[in-house]
Protein backbone atom coordinates (compact mmCIF):
# COMPACT_ATOMS: atom_id res chain seq x y z
CA UNK A 1 0.00 0.00 0.00
CA UNK A 2 1.26 3.71 -0.86
CA UNK A 3 0.72 6.32 2.06
CA UNK A 4 1.18 9.73 1.20
CA UNK A 5 4.58 11.28 0.89
CA UNK A 6 5.96 7.68 1.46
CA UNK A 7 5.45 7.60 5.42
CA UNK A 8 4.41 4.40 6.74
CA UNK A 9 1.82 4.99 9.98
CA UNK A 10 3.44 3.09 12.72
CA UNK A 11 -0.03 1.26 14.79
CA UNK A 12 2.26 0.60 17.91
CA UNK A 13 3.40 4.43 18.32
CA UNK A 14 -0.58 5.26 17.85
CA UNK A 15 -0.99 3.86 21.19
CA UNK A 16 -3.13 6.32 23.43
CA UNK A 17 -3.13 6.07 27.09
CA UNK A 18 -4.85 9.29 27.78
CA UNK A 19 -8.22 7.63 28.18
CA UNK A 20 -7.26 4.84 30.40
CA UNK A 21 -9.23 4.05 33.22
CA UNK A 22 -12.12 6.57 32.13
CA UNK A 23 -14.97 3.84 32.28
CA UNK A 24 -13.89 3.13 35.68
CA UNK A 25 -14.13 7.09 36.34
CA UNK A 26 -17.58 7.26 34.97
CA UNK A 27 -18.85 4.63 37.00
CA UNK A 28 -17.00 6.23 40.30
CA UNK A 29 -18.83 9.44 39.33
CA UNK A 30 -22.09 7.68 39.01
CA UNK A 31 -21.84 5.93 42.22
CA UNK A 32 -20.61 9.19 44.34
CA UNK A 33 -24.17 10.89 42.29
CA UNK A 34 -26.19 7.87 43.67
CA UNK A 35 -24.56 8.26 46.60
CA UNK A 36 -24.83 11.97 47.31
CA UNK A 37 -28.30 12.40 45.50
CA UNK A 38 -29.46 9.64 48.29
CA UNK A 39 -27.79 11.55 51.27
CA UNK A 40 -25.82 8.42 51.93
CA UNK A 41 -21.89 9.83 51.00
CA UNK A 42 -20.52 13.32 50.00
CA UNK A 43 -17.51 12.23 47.98
CA UNK A 44 -16.22 13.90 45.14
CA UNK A 45 -13.52 13.76 42.23
CA UNK A 46 -10.57 16.03 42.64
CA UNK A 47 -9.51 18.83 39.88
CA UNK A 48 -5.91 18.13 39.41
CA UNK A 49 -4.77 21.60 40.31
CA UNK A 50 -3.00 23.28 37.81
CA UNK A 51 -1.95 27.10 37.15
CA UNK A 52 -3.11 28.67 34.14
CA UNK A 53 -0.57 31.00 32.40
CA UNK A 54 -2.03 31.91 29.36
CA UNK A 55 -5.64 31.96 27.82
CA UNK A 56 -7.12 32.64 24.33
CA UNK A 57 -10.02 34.44 24.51
CA UNK A 58 -12.09 33.20 20.82
CA UNK A 59 -15.34 36.09 22.49
CA UNK A 60 -16.38 37.29 25.52
CA UNK A 61 -17.57 33.86 26.64
CA UNK A 62 -15.36 31.51 25.34
CA UNK A 63 -12.16 31.10 26.91
CA UNK A 64 -9.50 28.46 25.60
CA UNK A 65 -6.25 27.59 27.97
CA UNK A 66 -3.38 27.45 25.47
CA UNK A 67 -0.71 26.95 28.05
CA UNK A 68 -1.05 25.74 31.80
CA UNK A 69 1.12 23.22 34.05
CA UNK A 70 0.75 21.45 37.33
CA UNK A 71 0.77 23.84 39.93
CA UNK A 72 1.76 20.99 42.80
CA UNK A 73 1.56 17.12 42.83
CA UNK A 74 -2.43 15.83 43.90
CA UNK A 75 -3.14 13.81 46.40
CA UNK A 76 -5.50 10.91 45.72
CA UNK A 77 -8.69 10.62 43.09
CA UNK A 78 -11.73 10.85 45.40
CA UNK A 79 -12.45 12.57 48.80
CA UNK A 80 -15.21 13.22 50.88
CA UNK A 81 -16.88 12.15 53.92
CA UNK A 82 -19.35 9.32 55.18
CA UNK A 83 -20.81 8.49 58.50
CA UNK A 84 -18.68 10.96 59.83
CA UNK A 85 -15.16 9.58 58.79
CA UNK A 86 -13.24 11.34 56.13
CA UNK A 87 -12.75 9.00 52.71
CA UNK A 88 -9.93 9.28 50.49
CA UNK A 89 -9.41 6.92 47.91
CA UNK A 90 -7.39 6.34 44.62
CA UNK A 91 -8.89 4.75 41.56
CA UNK A 92 -6.71 2.52 39.12
CA UNK A 93 -7.00 0.27 36.00
CA UNK A 94 -4.99 -2.23 34.03
CA UNK A 95 -5.36 -4.48 31.49
CA UNK A 96 -2.71 -6.74 32.86
CA UNK A 97 -4.32 -10.06 34.36
CA UNK A 98 -1.38 -10.91 36.51
CA UNK A 99 -0.53 -7.94 38.70
CA UNK A 100 -0.66 -4.30 38.93
CA UNK A 101 2.15 -2.20 38.53
CA UNK A 102 2.87 0.06 41.85
CA UNK A 103 4.14 2.35 39.58
CA UNK A 104 0.97 3.37 38.66
CA UNK A 105 0.99 4.67 42.21
CA UNK A 106 3.36 7.10 43.42
CA UNK A 107 5.43 7.97 46.43
CA UNK A 108 3.68 11.21 47.54
CA UNK A 109 0.27 9.23 47.59
CA UNK A 110 1.65 6.93 49.04
CA UNK A 111 2.74 9.02 52.15
CA UNK A 112 -0.40 11.01 51.96
CA UNK A 113 -2.12 7.60 52.81
CA UNK A 114 -0.04 7.24 55.53
CA UNK A 115 -0.90 10.46 57.03
CA UNK A 116 -4.35 9.83 56.33
CA UNK A 117 -4.33 6.60 58.36
CA UNK A 118 -2.61 7.96 61.02
CA UNK A 119 -5.36 10.74 61.43
CA UNK A 120 -8.10 7.59 61.77
CA UNK A 121 -9.26 8.76 58.24
CA UNK A 122 -10.50 5.68 55.79
CA UNK A 123 -8.35 5.29 52.94
CA UNK A 124 -8.25 2.55 50.11
CA UNK A 125 -7.81 1.92 46.64
CA UNK A 126 -10.04 0.63 44.20
CA UNK A 127 -8.53 -1.46 41.32
CA UNK A 128 -10.14 -2.88 38.27
CA UNK A 129 -8.43 -5.51 36.36
CA UNK A 130 -10.14 -4.74 32.92
CA UNK A 131 -9.11 -8.45 31.32
CA UNK A 132 -10.51 -10.22 34.28
CA UNK A 133 -13.59 -7.83 34.56
CA UNK A 134 -12.49 -7.57 38.28
CA UNK A 135 -13.04 -4.60 40.75
CA UNK A 136 -11.30 -5.01 44.11
CA UNK A 137 -11.33 -2.87 46.93
CA UNK A 138 -7.73 -2.91 48.71
CA UNK A 139 -7.90 -0.93 52.13
CA UNK A 140 -4.65 1.41 52.41
CA UNK A 141 -3.13 -0.57 55.41
CA UNK A 142 -2.95 -3.85 53.21
CA UNK A 143 -1.34 -1.71 50.76
CA UNK A 144 1.28 -0.51 52.54
CA UNK A 145 1.92 -3.56 54.64
CA UNK A 146 2.29 -5.22 50.94
CA UNK A 147 4.68 -2.68 50.25
CA UNK A 148 6.71 -2.54 53.90
CA UNK A 149 7.08 -6.18 53.48
CA UNK A 150 8.06 -7.04 49.77
CA UNK A 151 10.54 -5.47 47.36
CA UNK A 152 8.33 -6.27 44.20
CA UNK A 153 7.31 -3.41 41.46
CA UNK A 154 3.77 -5.17 41.00
CA UNK A 155 1.53 -6.26 43.62
CA UNK A 156 -0.21 -9.98 41.89
CA UNK A 157 -4.13 -10.27 41.32
CA UNK A 158 -3.88 -13.33 43.90
CA UNK A 159 -2.72 -10.23 46.37
CA UNK A 160 -6.06 -8.70 45.31
CA UNK A 161 -8.21 -11.68 46.07
CA UNK A 162 -6.98 -12.53 49.36
CA UNK A 163 -6.35 -9.31 50.92
CA UNK A 164 -8.95 -7.40 48.94
CA UNK A 165 -12.45 -7.61 48.80
CA UNK A 166 -13.91 -8.06 45.11
CA UNK A 167 -16.28 -5.20 44.29
CA UNK A 168 -19.08 -6.74 42.40
CA UNK A 169 -21.04 -5.10 39.16
CA UNK A 170 -24.34 -4.07 39.97
CA UNK A 171 -27.39 -1.60 38.31
CA UNK A 172 -27.83 1.44 41.45
CA UNK A 173 -24.97 2.03 42.39
CA UNK A 174 -22.32 0.43 39.65
CA UNK A 175 -19.52 0.24 42.31
CA UNK A 176 -20.72 -0.32 45.77
CA UNK A 177 -17.79 0.29 47.64
CA UNK A 178 -19.48 2.01 50.43
CA UNK A 179 -21.20 -1.55 51.70
CA UNK A 180 -17.39 -2.53 51.65
CA UNK A 181 -16.57 0.15 54.02
CA UNK A 182 -19.77 -0.51 56.20
CA UNK A 183 -18.70 -4.20 56.73
CA UNK A 184 -15.07 -3.48 57.37
CA UNK A 185 -15.50 -0.16 59.54
CA UNK A 186 -18.84 -0.37 60.57
CA UNK A 187 -20.57 -3.52 61.10
CA UNK A 188 -18.46 -5.19 63.50
CA UNK A 189 -15.48 -3.20 62.14
CA UNK A 190 -13.20 -0.98 64.08
CA UNK A 191 -15.57 1.77 64.29
CA UNK A 192 -18.87 0.05 65.28
CA UNK A 193 -18.25 1.41 69.34
CA UNK A 194 -16.84 4.40 68.50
Amino acid sequence: MKYPNGIKKDKKRETCFSNRGMKLESELNDTNKYYLDLNIACIHKKPTPIKVVDVYYKSCKEAVITKAYFEKQSTLDYNGIYKGKYIDFEAKETKNSNYFPLKNIHTHQIKHMEKVIQMNGITFLIIRFSSLNLTFYLDGSKLLSFIEKNDRKSIPVSYFKEHGIQILDKLRPTIDYIKVIDDLYFKGGIYENK
